[in-house]
C-alpha cells in the first residue's frame, strides 16, 4: 500500500477534538499516512505567527496537494482575511464540494435526500471588489469570467459521470442578471452540448429551485452554481439533513483540495470533549475518494452508516440525541471497523 503524505491543520475551539477522532478513525481504516500537522486560525497568531494562514502552510499543502482541515477563528476586528477565502485564492481552489445525503438515525422532515452541490469558489460577488462612489453610495462588483466559468461546469459535468449521477441542475437569475449569469449559463450549455450530452441538464431561476428544494429535495442530484448562490443554497440543504454537523466540505483545484468540516469553531465546546466528529470524518472520506483509497473510505463510511442506523444514544453525541463524548462517537466507530461494519 503506498503511503499518503497529508497536511493536517487542527483548527481552532473544537477543531483539534474532532480533528484528532478524524485522524484516529482513519488510520484504524488502514490508511497509511504520514501527517504534516500546521496551525492556521487564531491559533497561528498565538503560536507567533503573522497572519492567521502561515505561509509554510500553505506551502505544505501546495507541496503535499492534500489537507484535512478542522474548523479555525479568524479574530473579528483586527484586520486579517479570513482563512478560507486566502485558502481558496492562494491555491486556487476554484471548486467547493459538498455532498447533502440523508442518513439512517437521523430524523429529518425529509428520506432519501441524495444531492451534490457544486460552487464556484473563485468570483461572483465573493470577489470583493466594492467602492463608496459618493458618500452613502457603495456599489459592489459581481465577476464572471469565461474561464472560470466553463472550468467550474466542466468540473461539474466530470464530477457528475464519474460518481454515476444522472442529472446537473443550474441555479441562476439570469433573467435579472444577463451578463454575469447569463455566461454562467452559456458555458454550463456549452459544455454539456460538447462533452456531456450523456448527463441530463436543467436550469432552474435560483428562487424557484429554493422553492423545489423545500418541496421535495429528492428531485435533484448535482446543483451546480456560482460564489454566493452555492454559499447560500449549501447550508440550506444542509437543513434538509440534519445540519452542518452532518455534511462534508471540501475545496479543489487542478494542483490540491483541501477536506474540512464547514460548521463553525464553537469555542463554547472547546476542550470539553462534546463536539460531534462526524462531519470531519465524512470530510475525510471524502479526501480518501480524491486519493484513490475508495476501499478505506467505503470501510469508514459503512461504519458510521451503522453507528447512526443503531441509534445507541451511549455512541451519539448531544446534537444526534445521545450522551457520547467526541472520543466515544470515534470509538463507536472505529468499533465498527473492527467488527467488518
Amino acid at each position: 500500500m503506498a503511503k499518503h503524505t497529508i497536511v493536517l491543520i487542527p483548527g481552532d475551539g473544537i477543531g483539534p477534538e474532532v480533528t484528532a477522532a478524524a485522524r484516529r478513525v482513519i488510520e484504524a481504516a488502514g490508511l497509511s499516512v504520514d501527517w504534516i500537522e500546521l496551525p492556521a486560525g487564531a491559533v497561528a497568531i498565538e503560536k507567533g505567527f503573522e497572519d492567521v494562514l502561515p505561509q509554510q502552510t500553505v506551502a505544505a499543502i501546495r507541496s503535499h496537494k492534500v489537507a484535512l482541515k478542522g474548523p479555525v477563528t479568524t479574530p473579528v476586528g483586527k484586520g486579517f482575511k479570513s482563512v478560507n477565502v486566502q485558502l481558496r485564492q492562494k491555491l486556487n481552489l476554484y471548486a467547493a464540494v459538498r455532498p447533502v445525503r440523508s442518513l439512517k438515525g437521523v430524523k429529518t422532515r425529509f428520506e432519501d435526500v441524495d444531492m451534490v452541490i457544486v460552487r464556484e469558489n473563485t468570483e461572483g460577488l465573493y470577489s470583493g471588489i466594492e467602492n463608496e462612489v459618493v458618500p452613502g453610495v457603495v456599489t459592489s462588483l459581481k465577476v464572471a469570467s469565461e474561464t472560470a466559468c466553463t472550468r467550474i461546469a466542466r468540473y461539474a459535468f466530470r464530477y457528475a459521470t464519474r460518481r454515476h449521477r444522472k442529472k446537473i441542475t443550474v441555479f441562476h437569475k439570469a433573467n435579472i442578471m444577463k451578463l454575469s449569469d447569463g455566461l454562467f449559463l452559456s458555458c454550463a450549455r456549452r459544455i454539456y452540448e460538447d462533452e456531456y450530452p450523456n448527463i441530463e441538464y436543467e436550469e432552474i431561476i435560483i428562487d424557484a429551485g429554493c422553492m423545489k428544494l423545500v418541496q421535495d429535495p429528492t428531485k435533484l442530484d448535482v446543483l451546480l452554481m456560482e460564489n454566493l448562490y452555492g454559499d447560500l443554497v449549501s447550508d440550506l440543504c444542509a437543513g434538509l439533513v440534519g445540519g452542518l454537523g452532518v455534511v462534508p466540505g471540501s475545496n479543489i483545484g487542478d494542483d490540491a483540495a483541501v477536506f474540512e468540516a464547514v460548521h463553525g469553531s464553537a469555542p463554547d465546546l472547546a476542550g470539553k470533549n462534546l463536539a460531534n466528529p462526524l462531519a470531519l470524518i465524512m470530510s475525510g472520506v471524502m479526501m480518501l475518494n480524491h486519493i484513490h483509497e475508495e476501499n478505506i473510505a467505503q470501510k469508514i463510511k459503512a461504519s458510521y452508516d451503522a453507528v447512526l442506523k443503531e441509534s445507541d444514544p451511549k455512541s451519539l453525541t448531544r446534537d444526534l440525541g445521545g450522551s457520547a463524548s467526541t472520543s466515544d462517537f470515534a470509538d463507536a466507530v472505529i468499533g465498527r471497523l473492527q467488527k467488518g461494519n
